[in-house]
């Protein structure tokens, strides 16, 4: 009787493991039922905001370098400091689920990295800066580069929140989603912060 029912309570782990479950794939390397449940929202948001932090992470290289504000270079210290863990965190998530990095769907608005010439163009609506955008920074110095990347990270930044409340609509991940509220939180805080920099003249 003992083997019965030990058989019965085997059975019934394997179907409540096997059940319960719809996310868009499986492949978790971490072992975390959260990181194997995911949809196509998920994958597009890590797909998107990789980049996306990948450039503002560029962009306060160029603060470290080039920026005259000592505001400004706190400012650029703490988004790299931000962005960089999280580029890994999603890194893992993408590897995790069986993913690549790139799409060709431009999902996530489209972010067509250098296709617009225009400064501050929406790239699609998420605040990527163009090539011409990142050289015209480069060349940027004193007072004309703090102003240039305080106008420039506004935009950047109200493009990654527009993609975290996406993501928060449409994901499934839970750790995409609490990302994505960290991501909206530190954000918002950064471009009232920036704006209050412009508004004073930096």
């Amino acid at each position: 009787m003992k083997r019965i029912i030990a058989a019965l309570f085997a059975a019934t782990l394997l179907l409540a493991a096997c059940g319960g479950s719809d996310s868009a794939g499986s492949g978790s390397g971490s072992g975390s039922s959260a990181s194997a449940d995911f949809n196509d929202a998920d994958v597009a948001f890590a797909q998107g905001m990789i980049p996306h932090h990948k450039q503002a992470v560029e962009m306060a290289d160029l603060a470290l370098k080039n920026a005259s504000s000592d505001k400004v270079t706190a400012l650029a210290k703490k988004i790299k400091a931000a962005q960089d863990p999280e580029i890994k965190t999603m890194e893992g998530w993408l590897s995790d689920w069986g993913q690549s990095e790139t799409t060709s769907s431009s999902d996530m608005g489209g972010m067509n990295h250098g296709s617009d010439t225009t400064m501050g163009s929406d790239m699609g609506g998420m605040g990527m800066m163009s090539d011409k955008d990142m050289a015209d920074l480069e060349a940027a110095t004193g007072s004309e580069f703090d102003t240039m990347f305080l106008k420039m990270m506004v935009k950047h930044h109200k493009g990654a929140v527009e993609m975290a409340k996406i993501e928060k609509a449409d994901g499934q991940n839970a750790d995409a989603k609490d990302l994505a509220d960290k991501i909206i939180a530190a954000q918002e805080g950064e471009i009232t912060e920036m704006q209050a920099l412009l508004d004073g003249g930096v």
